[in-house]
């Protein structure tokens, strides 16, 4: 039997950027042409894809990591390296993406097609004839590829479905779900049989169709965690309708009033706006109540019904069929907030020592970590960029002195008046 996972880590990892080539021009008694050295190929990139035949996250439990493709060296005859596959990760419908680190969510993915890219490939390298100028003539060097950047994620699942079944445990939830659907969780006689989700499709007549979710039991203090509560509470939140069940013969000796004043406050306690949601309250276990009970249930006028028997079952079922109709016709509301973080433009110099700065940016990290740092050639490049990005300028109004260290990246330079 397979697992039910509803939260795992992911590690994504792009795909290294091919390395750029030298190589000149050797044909016939062209001895010493130009440069045509090819650039290298870009990595590949992890993508999120949400699929509906996934059914949890179980395949990352075990295996957290995704990488895409390293792109392809450049070659010589300004041949380009081909791009690195992109790696496509498909994920059930309803799973949330945060960072690992800050919690921010960054991606919901809802439904079947949607697809977030969860970290880019590494760029690949110039070739060398990418670097040729009135005064380079001969560029002796080219780019390396850039590593893949690389990020920890937390992967959250909320199941999409149209009815949750709220309970107690023990309440009766997975033996209606069972009878009105090919759904089969294990059933028995004792609290917290359930401890998964399960989904079921209700099927009445040909044109009604249903999707509905067995929630594990609640207890009070579900809202604060208690009994694993934050866990299957979320299960809750995407739910169109909510069905309360209610165990008429409960072995915990809650009366009826009880149970669904303290369901709807853990409900309210969780997320206040699930009691706006549209809900029906039924009695279970109509074949083993007594009439007292049931003569108290009768007069709130809520229906009661036995999954064991059958009986009552249709018309909680068609009860909840119009509830979820009107509800599909409502426009869906989007509330999960996601936060877009812009990649930040530009350098910045901070100060960590003594006459001691790092460079930050993009654009001055790739123009180091791309970079040949043992070619001569690649060192006036070096030089020629920092200076055209106005790092000279930077680092003399954050009061660099002669001989100061740079580090740029995991390399160090030494600062003199002439780089200014």
């Amino acid at each position: 039997m397979s697992v039910f996972v509803d939260e795992a880590q992911l590690n994504v990892r792009g795909g290294d950027g091919g390395a750029g080539c030298v190589s000149f021009r050797r044909e016939g008694p062209e001895v010493f042409g130009g440069p045509n050295g090819g650039d290298g190929g870009d990595g590949g990139a992890v993508w999120l894809i949400a699929d509906h035949n996934v059914a949890s996250l179980v395949a990352f439990r075990d295996h957290p990591h995704r990488r895409g493709e390293d792109g392809v060296s450049g070659m010589g005859k300004d041949l380009h390296g081909r791009r690195g596959r992109p790696m496509e990760v498909k994920v059930p419908e309803g799973t949330i993406v945060k960072d690992f680190e800050t919690g921010e969510v960054l991606a919901d993915l809802r439904t079947t097609g949607m697809r977030w890219q969860a970290i880019p490939g590494g760029q690949g390298g110039r070739g060398n004839a990418r670097f040729l100028t009135n005064k380079r003539r001969a560029p002796s060097f080219a780019e390396q590829g850039e590593h893949g950047p690389q990020r920890w994620l937390l992967l959250e699942l909320k199941l999409m479905a149209d009815v949750a079944l709220v309970g107690f445990p023990n309440a009766g939830k997975s033996t209606f779900i069972s009878a009105v659907s090919a759904a089969k969780p294990k059933i028995a006689n004792y609290p917290f049989t359930t401890l998964q989700p399960h989904l079921g499709v209700v099927r009445l007549g040909e044109e009604t169709e249903f999707v509905i979710a067995d929630i594990p039991g609640l207890i009070e203090g579900a809202s604060e965690g208690r009994g694993l509560g934050h866990q299957f509470l979320r299960h809750i939140e995407r739910a169109r309708v909510l069905c309360i069940l209610v165990d008429l013969v409960s072995m915990e000796g809650l009366d009826p009033a009880t149970q669904v004043e303290v369901l709807l406050r853990e409900l309210q306690a969780y997320r206040p706006e699930l009691l706006e949601r549209p809900r029906i309250i039924v009695g279970t276990k109509l074949d083993s109540v007594d009439s007292e009970t049931k003569a108290k249930w009768d007069a709130t006028g809520n229906p009661i019904m036995s999954a064991v028997t059958g009986a009552g079952v249709r018309e909680v079922l068609g009860a909840l069929a119009e509830l979820v109709r009107d509800a599909r016709a409502e426009p869906e509301v989007d509330d999960t907030e996601i936060t877009i973080r812009p990649e930040p433009v530009g350098t910045r110099v901070e100060k960590t020592g003594d006459n001691e700065f790092r460079l930050h940016g993009r654009s001055v990290e790739r123009a180091v970590a791309l970079s040949d740092v043992n070619s001569p050639d690649a060192l006036n490049y070096i030089d020629d960029r920092l200076t055209g990005l106005g790092v000279p300028r930077l680092l003399s109004r954050a009061g660099a002195q002669d001989g100061a260290t740079i580090h740029i990246s995991e390399f160090s330079f030494e600062y003199t008046a002439e780089l200014g």
